[in-house]
Parts: C-alpha cells; structure tokens; sequence
C-alpha cells in the first residue's frame, strides 16, 4: 500500500537543521503516524512521502515556504516588563507559555529594553531549512479511531476518510 490521501501513516525520522543540529526525532519504535492528505505534517514533508511503502527510506529537505513559512513581522509583539515577575532576569532566546484567548501561546524573547519584551510567535522553525531522513514504517486504512480523532469525535468516519458528510 502506498501513501496516499486518506491512509494511514507511520514515519520514523530525524530531524535536522543546515548547522547538523538534530532538533527533533520520533522515539525508537514510536513512530510518529498521521492521515495522509490532512494537513498534520508539514506540506513538503508529505509531498515527498506521497507513494512511498512501508519500509522505504528517503532524505528530505524542505524549504521554508513548505515547513514552518518565513518570519513574519506581524508575530513580533512588544509587551510591557510589567508583565513579567518584577525579580524575573529575562534574556533574548528565553522561551515561555502564555494564555491566550485560544488557549496557550509559545513565544521566545527577541529583545530586552527597558520598558517592554520584544516577543517572537513566530515557529520557533520559521525560515529554517529543514533535513529530514525518514523511514516509512506502516501504510494503512485508519481505524476509525484514528478518523474520530482526527475530526474532533464525536463523528462517524466514512470509508473515504471524512465525517457524515460524504467525501470531498
């Protein structure tokens, strides 16, 4: 069985940057799974895993535009040192959680002044070229558990891979 829109799939893979830094990986016999055609992994990544097998092996790199995108401006944001602890030493790369009206927010510090934090919500991966050497290690139909989880619950997956409302 083949990748393909709506299946099932597995990859084993490490992650690395130009510098040869490994800035992630599936856990030994964790294999990361996803459904093919949905939009949980990055566009490159899935483009170059499209009708691959299980047990087929491939190095990938992706570009930015098809990863994490570019640095964006509009996610840099200056906030007020007010609101961080007052004995707090706050140093540009430092990361930290916010909440946010969704829910939580990641954002790294870019610069210290005075008065206000420069925060970066950018990914933390935007502009970065991305190496992947990946292993396929499964391809099949979703369980429908999978399907269920994938569309929030609560649904009835069909065979095409959606919920009640036929396939698109």
């Amino acid at each position: 069985m083949k990748a393909e829109d709506n299946l099932y799939v597995a990859i084993d893979y490490t992650l690395t940057l130009d510098s040869g830094e490994v800035v992630d990986r599936s856990d030994p016999g964790e294999p990361l799974g996803f459904i093919f055609g949905k939009g949980q992994i990055i566009p490159g990544l899935e483009r170059a895993l499209r009708g691959m097998e299980a047990g087929q092996s491939a190095k990938v790199t992706v570009e930015p535009e098809d990863g994490y995108g570019l640095p964006r401006q509009d996610l840099m944001r200056e906030i007020p040192r007010e609101n961080f602890p007052a004995d707090m030493e706050i140093e540009p790369g430092m990361g930290f959680e916010a909440r946010g009206p969704h829910g939580p927010v990641v954002f790294r510090v870019n610069e210290v002044r005075d008065d206000v934090v420069v925060a970066d919500f950018n990914h933390p991966l935007a502009g970065e070229r991305l190496h992947f050497d990946v292993t396929v290690a499964e391809v099949r139909k979703p369980r429908p558990e999978e399907l269920a989880a994938l569309f929030g619950g609560g649904c009835e997956p069909t065979d095409c891979g959606s919920c009640s409302g036929g396939c698109a």
